[in-house]
């Protein structure tokens, strides 16, 4: 890792896009919860109804957004928020999650956490070959016999668990 010298200023994203993106995708985070909770009822009738409380939350986060907002249109500051090493390092462990989330509906939880454990292992760890193979196997293995055997509670499952009869 090679840090910049005094003449030569880190290149990234800039604070002040990035503070705007963020607070603009929490609005319309809030304005979902709003859009939804307004759908199931937000007043009082004789008690709450099922939207009472999770409408209350998505004003408080709405007001709390908006101030992000306004802050990131005053503030004169415009540092650089994340240099692009840094940014390439949050997405060595984004892209497998990624991955992993994708492979869940079409794979099944536990073969997916699998491909998740080799190619995070693989592009984060330094571990030999064969530890990465075997903590692929033996996770998902002892996850499998905790949760579906023992304690009987059901997830996700694909191709390879109906093979087996689960």
């Amino acid at each position: 890792m090679t840090l910049p010298t005094e003449t030569e200023a880190p290149r990234g994203l800039s604070r002040r896009p990035v503070e705007r993106i963020v607070a603009l995708v929490l609005i319309g985070l809030a304005a979902v919860v709003l859009y939804d909770s307004y759908g199931r009822g937000a007043g009082w009738d004789n008690g709450p109804e099922n939207g009472f409380f999770p409408a209350r939350v998505g004003w408080i986060f709405l007001a709390a957004s908006l101030f992000i907002l306004v802050q990131s249109l005053r503030s004169p500051q415009d540092g650089v928020f994340v240099t692009y090493e840094q940014l390439g390092q949050v997405t060595r462990v984004l892209g497998p999650l990624i991955l992993f989330v994708a492979l869940i509906q079409p794979l099944g939880l536990y073969v997916a956490s699998s491909v998740f454990i080799l190619v995070f292992m693989s592009i984060v760890a330094t571990s030999r070959w064969w530890s990465i193979v075997l903590t692929a196997i033996l996770v998902p293995l002892a996850c499998f016999w905790v949760f579906e055997l023992q304690f009987r509670v059901p997830l996700p499952k694909g191709p390879l668990e109906t093979a087996l009869g689960y």
